[in-house]
């Protein structure tokens, strides 16, 4: 795959319909770059017209607001918008729920105005409008938990279309204890992917990895690089890393398109 930038798309005329924002997990994370390709590969194959941002992406500043730092906030707030704006953006999709909230909800407030949706909202209106089809195939019938990430769920409220993906995979989806509106944090919200770990009897993703696995799923779909990464690091501590995937939602629709 070539995937164009604003820059290249622009130069040669092309008439872009969605901006894929990538963030920096989906950039520079080697498990959130098989998302960013599985998602792109989707893109493709449903026939959508999209772009990166490239080297002009920077981060959208939502771990630097969640630790307090509102200065480096707001000064990559104003760098993206200004980008953004320059460019003509009018939708944005993006993989990452942290990005997804902060070009929604917080953007806005400095100038920033655009449709943003999160990729399993997008996929779900693709198999909606018949631009891609999928079937169960290696997913039909297995048990499969579904995790909801803070950002999507309880924040914005979006319970509904990453279920009804799993549903197309005609999969057996077994909710866990905490699900959409008392959903547990995988642990790593709020900046605490990058800082120490506070004193405590046990880490957040452990207790999520175990309740996982009390589901006996086989696999533990999710919708966030950072839940990814807390409840595989969940899943090693448990020992069962080579018992239960953590497949993002994206990955398993591109596994089953017809």
């Amino acid at each position: 795959m070539t995937i164009k930038t604003m820059a290249e798309a622009t130069a040669e005329g092309i008439e872009v319909e969605v901006l894929f924002w990538v963030g920096c997990a989906g950039s520079f994370d080697a498990r959130a770059q098989k998302v960013t390709k599985a998602f792109s590969q989707l893109l493709d194959k449903a026939g959508v017209s999209f772009a990166i941002l490239g080297n002009e992406e920077a981060c959208t500043g939502d771990p630097a607001r969640r630790a307090g730092n509102e200065f480096i906030f707001q000064m990559l707030a104003l760098q993206n918008i200004n980008t953004l704006n320059m460019y003509g953006v009018k939708k944005i999709v993006t993989a990452c729920p942290h990005c997804f909230n902060t070009l929604k909800n917080e953007y806005p407030a400095l100038g920033g105005n655009y449709e943003v949706v999160h990729h399993t909202q997008f996929l779900q209106g693709l198999l909606n409008d018949g631009k891609l089809k999928v079937e169960g195939g290696s997913f039909k019938g297995k048990k499969i938990t579904y995790h909801d990430s803070c950002y999507l769920g309880r924040i914005n409220g979006e319970y509904e279309a990453p279920r009804d993906l799993l549903t197309n995979l005609e999969a057996d989806l077994v909710e866990m204890k905490r699900c959409k509106t008392t959903g547990l944090c995988c642990g790593a919200g709020g900046a605490q992917m990058f800082k120490e770990d506070e004193p405590g009897d046990k880490r957040i993703n452990i207790e999520r990895a175990e309740e996982a696995l009390s589901t006996n799923a086989n696999i533990v779909a999710a919708n966030c690089p950072f839940c990814i990464t807390m409840i595989t690091d969940g899943m090693k501590a448990k020992d069962k890393q080579d018992d239960v995937m953590v497949m993002d939602i994206s990955e398993m629709i591109l596994q089953s398109v017809k």
